[in-house]
């Protein structure tokens, strides 16, 4: 369960003396409690009502009402959803250096909620099971904290905030969010993703590859059904699907470098409909994961390939559909080590781990084909707790105070960049 917070109404602007309160000489930008009780309020609002992806008008207002609120100007995309506040300006006499940028996805995932919390969703077949509420919060708090640093000159540099919609839609939001002009003056970006693996107030980080690429392929098979006493004059289509959903993952581990880590994945296989009935048609959709760029790029006709080989063994026509999703998310090794100094300078070196490099697709890649970034993993595991909620189950829920870690990482991340100084 969820760390307990009493209920918080919206407090006002941060004053200069709510920054105050760390120790003489340590980083100013920590959470005042007032503040950190808001957010985990609005956190719970946005739980209670989900929008998916490309649908998030109501999220996307409320981000806006409360930077304008705070004496900020965001601008909405193009599309509708999401959109992008600019803080701080360049020093007088100071030449304007590139942006950093946090972002945070804005959609929801369309699955029940089955936890028993007050904060449940409220919308049928929708639920923030992976995160991006926190996200999302994590990325309005570290605006308001900055806002009001910049008001005492105390902010180094401009930072932006982006908040995407439709990250869970491949090829993901982030596309949009590019075209509309996230990235426009901005030198490096970095995210979360929360991660209930990892304990709360402490991070997940590596450079190099931490996601794996993720595309979509659906595959359709056809040949001339019949009756189930002849199937030697039919094609047999439950046993030539049944052939492509084992056999083509076998075929492909031996024709792509296992290091590689190239896998696909079925999630629907369709078929038949009576007994004694050898169908005309099967139909079959899953995932093609990858760790390695390269043997992303080479995917494609490698997929293709194995399926019509498979298929044709078995007598039964492929319509293959490859849909391109997001290639891996590669942190830059710079932004990872800045990472990894704020969340020492807040919490201390022992609250940085290394993580593994997972097979989960983010369309946090994208921006990364762009500019240098980095992409953490946020703990939200309650200290002690020994169950496992995964991401994308409906059961899944957070430790909010990974809520006050991630805004105190973030904060320290703009005072500390120095390269963009």
């Amino acid at each position: 369960m969820p760390c307990d917070a009493a209920p918080a109404t919206p407090v006002g602007d941060l004053a200069a003396g709510d920054l105050e309160g760390a120790p003489a000489g340590s980083l100013p930008g920590l959470l005042p409690a007032g503040l950190a009780a808001e957010l985990i309020a609005f956190r719970r609002d946005l739980h209670m009502h989900p929008e998916l992806g490309n649908r998030e008008f109501r999220t996307t207002a409320a981000i806006r009402a409360r930077l304008e609120k705070a004496g900020l100007r965001p601008r909405t995309l193009p599309a509708g959803t999401g959109l992008i506040c600019d803080i701080g300006r360049p020093r007088a006499g100071a030449e304007r250096r590139p942006a950093l940028a946090f972002r945070a996805d804005l959609d929801a995932l369309p699955i029940p909620d089955t936890k028993t919390v007050p904060y449940r969703s409220t919308v049928p077949g929708a639920a923030h099971a992976c995160g991006h509420d926190v996200h999302t919060t994590v990325v309005l708090g570290t605006g308001l904290v900055l806002a009001a640093l910049d008001r005492e000159g105390l902010l180094p540099h401009p930072v932006r905030l982006v908040f995407q919609p439709a990250e869970e839609i491949l090829p993901g939001g982030a596309l949009k969010a590019i075209e509309g002009g996230a990235l426009e003056g901005v030198g490096r970006i970095v995210a979360v993703h929360c991660d209930p693996k990892v304990e709360v107030g402490r991070l997940g980080l590596r450079t190099g590859a931490i996601t794996s690429a993720c595309d979509k392929l659906e595959v359709a098979l056809d040949g001339p059904g019949g009756h189930t006493a002849r199937p030697h004059l039919s094609t047999d289509m439950v046993t030539a699907a049944a052939r492509v959903a084992t056999d083509v993952p076998a075929l492909l581990a031996r024709r792509v470098d296992t290091r590689a880590g190239l896998a696909v994945t079925w999630g629907r296989l369709e078929t038949g409909h009576a007994a004694n009935v050898i169908p005309q048609r099967a139909e079959l959709s899953g995932t093609v994961r990858c760790l390695d760029i390269d043997a992303w790029r080479d995917a494609p006709d490698l997929v293709h390939a194995a399926v019509d080989e498979v298929a044709a063994l078995h007598r039964a026509k492929s319509q293959i559909t490859y849909i391109r999703g997001v290639p891996p998310v590669v942190n830059d090794q710079e932004t990872a080590a800045l990472l990894g100094r704020a969340m020492t300078a807040r919490r201390g070196a022992e609250a940085v781990e290394d993580t593994e490099q997972s097979l989960g697709g983010e369309d946090f890649s994208w921006y990364l084909e762009h500019v240098p970034g980095a992409m953490a993993r946020l703990g939200v595991r309650p200290v002690g707790d020994t169950s496992r909620r995964d991401l994308h189950c409906g059961d899944f829920d957070v430790d909010e105070g990974a809520i006050r870690v991630g805004v105190e990482l973030f904060t320290a991340a703009a005072l500390l960049d120095r390269a963009l100084l």
